[in-house]
């Protein structure tokens, strides 16, 4: 069925980036979906006028998104940026190698994104025409009745709205504290990525630099060498074949400095990834340090979160408390009523009599 798609479908625009998924039973951790950068492609359907977000890795999809008007990419950092799709129930995460990767990620998201308002309007748009030729007759809305019973549950909804109303911020504080930490721990991977890679390179460098070094004292007699050989051809003097050789032998003494040059510069660029290396665990320590600060503001939401819920649950048991004392007090009042109603009727057979 996937290839079957993928056949009716064109696609507008492709990047290469690390993929990652929420953990489903955190919701704040991210799990790597590939190894190694994959490409992430937009396609778009013709027939079904349906935009979708797609990335396999091998025989496996690891994205397969169909993109809505209510989704939103939000860039979390220099080279990170996230999605949710809720048909799915997980959130996507994108490492890029560059910032302008990202960018052009961003923007090519929020022009699908909008193609597909349009289409979503059109469609809605041809429904509403449908319905309104079938329509008969409008209907009258509903009348609202309110008196003592409605007006009691209408107080009742305003205190379960505004209790409502603080869970929602208790859960934001804890949203934006989690949303944090995973994008540190994104870049923290990120830069781990990197970090293993320059190791790799500069163990390699390493493992060449003497026998660079072995190349280049070669290459040095033999300059010294060529240098003597055209210097006792120039003292002797000598025309014809000789001039030929001392040609040759001075194109080869350029080719050899020529090299000389070059291996000099790959030294050089060596230490420079060096010095890079070195700046890069820097970064890493920054990131781990910055990550735990993050910990820590997490634990203290945490715990405020903890005695904002002890707070609201001790508001309710209150309010449960008052209503029963005033149902108490409704049914005492009801009873007094009736006794005094009694005690009314008892009064006028009283005075018939």
């Amino acid at each position: 069925m996937f290839s079957h798609h993928r056949e009716r479908e064109q696609p507008i625009f492709s990047a290469r980036a690390h993929v990652f998924q929420i953990d489903p039973s955190t919701k704040r951790n991210w799990i790597p979906a590939s190894k190694h950068a994959v490409s992430v492609s937009f396609f778009y359907d013709a027939n079904r006028n349906v935009y979708r977000i797609i990335s396999v890795g091998g025989t496996k999809a690891i994205i397969n998104c169909t993109v809505t008007p209510s989704m939103t990419f939000t860039k979390t950092s220099q080279k990170f940026g996230q999605w949710a799709d809720s048909r799915a129930n997980t959130v996507y995460g994108l490492g890029f190698a560059t910032e302008q990767q990202l960018h052009q990620f961003a923007e090519k998201f929020k022009e699908v994104k909008d193609a597909a308002r349009l289409a979503r309007e059109k469609s809605q748009d041809k429904e509403l025409a449908n319905t309104a030729l079938t329509i008969a007759a409008p209907q009258s809305p509903p009348v609202m009745c309110v008196n003592g019973p409605e007006d009691k549950l209408f107080r009742s909804q305003s205190a379960d709205i505004t209790l409502s109303s603080e869970k929602e911020r208790i859960k934001k504080m804890l949203s934006e504290g989690s949303i944090c930490e995973m994008n540190l721990e994104a870049e923290l991977f990120t830069l781990q990525d990197s970090n293993s890679k320059l190791v790799a390179a500069l163990h390699e460098a390493n493992a060449n630099v003497e026998q660079w070094k072995k190349q280049l004292a070669a290459y040095q007699e033999e300059t010294e060498r060529l240098r003597d050989q055209v210097a006792e051809l120039e003292t002797h003097g000598g025309h014809g074949p000789s001039d030929l050789l001392k040609d040759e032998l001075t194109q080869s003494l350029e080719e050899l400095e020529s090299l000389l040059k070059a291996k000099d510069e790959e030294i050089h660029i060596l230490q420079s990834k060096k010095a890079d290396y070195h700046e890069l665990e820097h970064d890493r320590d920054e990131a781990i340090r910055r990550l735990r600060e993050m910990e820590m503001r997490n634990s203290e939401l945490e715990r405020r979160i903890q005695n904002s819920e002890q707070n609201l649950n001790n508001t309710l048991e209150d309010r449960d408390r008052m209503d029963s004392e005033i149902q108490r007090a409704i049914e005492i009042l009801d009873i007094k009523i009736f006794d005094l109603n009694d005690l009314r009727q008892s009064l006028v057979k009283l005075i018939d009599k």
